[in-house]
Parts: structure tokens; sequence; C-alpha cells
């Protein structure tokens, strides 16, 4: 046996360890870092050619790898801006620059220009939401933007969308025409009345009065007007404007359900009523029916909110940042996408519990949560280490007690180099 190959292959044997020591290091250092993937070192046999009457040593080689698909578990907290993804996913962050970055530590908290900010100093990025989408591409950062939320102001969104499903009584008695409220005279008769609420476009309030008059069997009319109209509260007939909308209901009579609205809407049972100063409202009416019962409406809803000021943020688990604001009502803002890669593990690991795209981890792919391979993004929770600080001590031990054993066997051939030495005297 060689002594220098004895000596050569114990100095290696001690640097293995040393690489093995530094990942438990690091790792207990980091027990306690949201977000953080244990790295570990593995070990493999370098092989040289011996003969047949002697041997040669060789050494051993090193490879540090990283859990990164090793999902942590969670800490509970009080903030809504705190994320964590349970599943398959990282969240994109950046650092000012263009470059985007992968993490999973999401302890987030608002600094003083309304961004986003990890405990690492990086941005999270998202899709702003414009006209209700946020267009992504799937291999792609560009589009991505970073996260403000101190933009955000009074904001009044005008009424588009809404439910009114109504029950007519089906033994009303029919008015005759030419008094009814579609006529607009004083002395105008209808069935059932009900009013809804909705917002312009500059976030004032306009109550809807929706009169439902029955014509014949198993028809009526619906007539909408603007309350401000009204002659007075009591005897509202005529208003001072005709009729906002006008519509025909038709009920089939074997079933007492809603069969069809005249004039035809081509989007379904609906009823379009322009606002005043507003948008087109559409009241989804397909469940009304005519039955043996008193009039009644049932979930009467319209959307929109008035001006209002933003009293905080919240996540959607599919990603969706909403502005909440002090009426109650919440309006997506951005979509908070997940990114993955086809080999996790193979990222390449960054200062401030990041990661970049490496030739061998494969190319990104992007996504929202609860999709396709995405998981799910939890707020108000945070991802723990995965770190077991017990097992990582065992290894301490055990790289320490192979440490002293190379470095023996380094002593010892150098005991023995001197040996020879002290033979040529």
């Amino acid at each position: 046996m060689s002594i220098s190959g004895m000596m050569r292959t114990s100095a290696s044997g001690m640097a293995a360890q040393s690489a093995r020591l530094g990942t438990v290091s690091d790792n207990i250092a980091n027990a306690s870092t949201h977000g953080y993937k244990r790295a570990f070192t593995e070990f493999s046999t370098i092989v040289l050619e011996s003969g047949r009457g002697s041997y040669v040593p060789g050494s051993v080689d090193t490879t540090v790898r990283y859990g990164i698909s090793q999902q942590g578990g969670f800490d509970y907290t009080t903030s809504k801006t705190d994320l964590a993804v349970s599943g398959n996913g990282f969240l994109l962050v950046g650092d000012g620059s263009n470059a985007a970055y992968l993490t999973r530590a999401g302890s987030f908290v608002k600094d003083d220009q309304g961004y986003l900010v990890n405990a690492a100093g990086f941005k999270l990025l998202g899709y702003p939401i414009v006209n209700g989408s946020a267009p992504a591409a799937s291999n792609s950062t560009a589009g991505l933007q970073e996260v403000n939320i101190a933009t955000m102001s009074l904001e009044a969104t005008p009424s588009t969308l809404g439910t009114h499903h109504a029950n007519v009584p089906i033994d009303a008695t029919a008015v005759a025409a030419g008094n009814r409220p579609s006529d607009n005279i004083a002395t105008s008769a209808y069935s059932s009345k009900a009013s809804v609420t909705a917002i312009d476009n500059v976030g004032r309030t306009v109550t809807l009065d929706i009169y439902y008059t029955k014509t014949g069997a198993n028809t009526w009319d619906v007539s909408v007007f603007n309350a401000a109209d009204a002659a007075s509260s009591t005897a509202p007939f005529p208003y001072s404007s005709a009729a906002l909308s006008t519509t025909t209901l038709t009920f089939d009579s074997s079933t007492g359900q809603l069969a069809s609205v005249a004039p035809a809407n081509p989007a379904g049972l609906v009823l379009a009523i322009p606002v005043p100063n507003g948008q087109t409202l559409t009241l989804d009416i397909s469940k009304s029916s005519e039955l043996a019962d008193d009039f009644q409406v049932l979930m009467p809803t319209v959307n929109g909110n008035e001006p209002s000021s933003v009293t905080g943020v919240e996540f959607n688990k599919d990603g969706t940042l909403y502005a909440v604001y002090g009426n109650g009502a919440r309006v997506g803002i951005y979509q908070i996408p997940l990114a993955t890669v086809p080999s996790p593990d193979n990222l390449t690991p960054q200062a401030g519990n990041v990661y970049t795209v490496s030739a061998d981890s494969g190319n990104l792919q992007i996504g929202f949560p609860g999709t396709s391979m995405f998981g799910e993004l939890r707020s108000s929770q945070l991802e723990k280490s995965t770190v077991d600080t017990a097992t990582e001590l065992t290894t301490m031990i055990e790289s320490q007690f192979a440490f002293t054993a190379n470095s023996k066997v380094f002593q010892t051939g150098g005991e023995l180099m001197e040996v020879l030495v002290n033979l040529k005297r």
C-alpha cells in the first residue's frame, strides 16, 4: 500500500466530512428560518486502478444536495399577508431588477412605498387584474409586476350584475291594458312591487322600482322606473320619466316556471336595465316562478359599491389578492402565480432563501394556485423549515467520529513516512 496514497485518501475523507459538517451547520443555523429547505451531503467513491499484487487507495467525492421539493409544516400567524404554499410550486419574488426568483419564504409586510416585501427584502410578484382577468404566460415571467397595495384609493364600482328571482301569485287579478305601469299614468295599477338599489358611475345609489303586473294567463309585464322620478312616495305614478325597461314574462302553465322573456335576450332569462348615469344592470331572473303563493323575491343581489377607502387586503386560495374597502366590498387587484420546474431539487440556491433556474432543474413553468400541477396558496400561514435538529445533531456526531478516524489514518501515515525518512540516516 502506498503511504502517500493512504495520506491522500485520509485527507480526502477529512475534506468530505468537513463538507458534511458545513451543511449540518447551515441546517442548524436555519432551523427556524421559514421556507428553508434542508441541505445534505452525499458521498461517492473514486477508485484508482490497482495491480494484482498491490492496492492503490482512491478517495471520496462529495455532492451537496438540497431537499427543495420537501414539504414543511405550517406556522399560523395573524397577518393576512403571510403566505405559504401547500403542495407543489414556489412564490415568485423580485429584487428590483428584471430578475425573478423562486421562494417558499412568504413572510411579507408592506414597506414604506406599499410593496409587499419578505424578510430577505424580496418583493412579491403578481399579475395585475384588468377587466376581471389576469393573463399569464405559462413559460415566461413577462407581465409580472411588483405587488403594491399603496396605490389603492377611494373607489366606486358601478352596478352591472345582479339576481332577482321572484314568485308572482298565479291567482292574481289581471290588469286591463291602458292602465298598467308601462302606460305611466296617474291611475296605473299593478299586481306587486319590489325595489333594488344600484350604484351609478360616480358611486351614487339609485333606487329602482320594479313593478310586476299580470296581463293574462301565465303572462306578466315587468316595468322598471327610477324611484327618484316618482310623483310621491305614496302615489308614485306618473313618473316624470318613462320606464327604464319594460319586459314581458311568460310562465309554463304546467310547472309555473319561467318559460321566456320578451324581448328575447340571447344571454338567457335576464332583465337589462340602463341605470341612470351608470351601466346596464343585468338581472338574472331565471329562477322566477308563478305559483299559488304570495309575491316574494328570492336572492335579491346587485353588485357595485359606493366610494370607500381601503381598510385591508386579503388573499384567496386561488391566488387572488383582494382590496377590502370600508363598506365591505372586495375588489380583486392582483393574482399571485406559482412557479415550478421539472426537477425542483436541482434549483440553484441564492442568498435570501431564494432559488434560480439551472440547467439541471429544467425550464420554468408558471400557473395559478389550485390548478393543474400547482398546490394551494395559504394566507396567514408560513411554511416551517424542513430541518430536524435531532437528525442534524446525530449527523454531526457521526461526521465528527469519521473525521477523527480519518485524521488518525493521516497521522499514522505521517509517522510511517517519518520512519522511512529515518531509514536513510
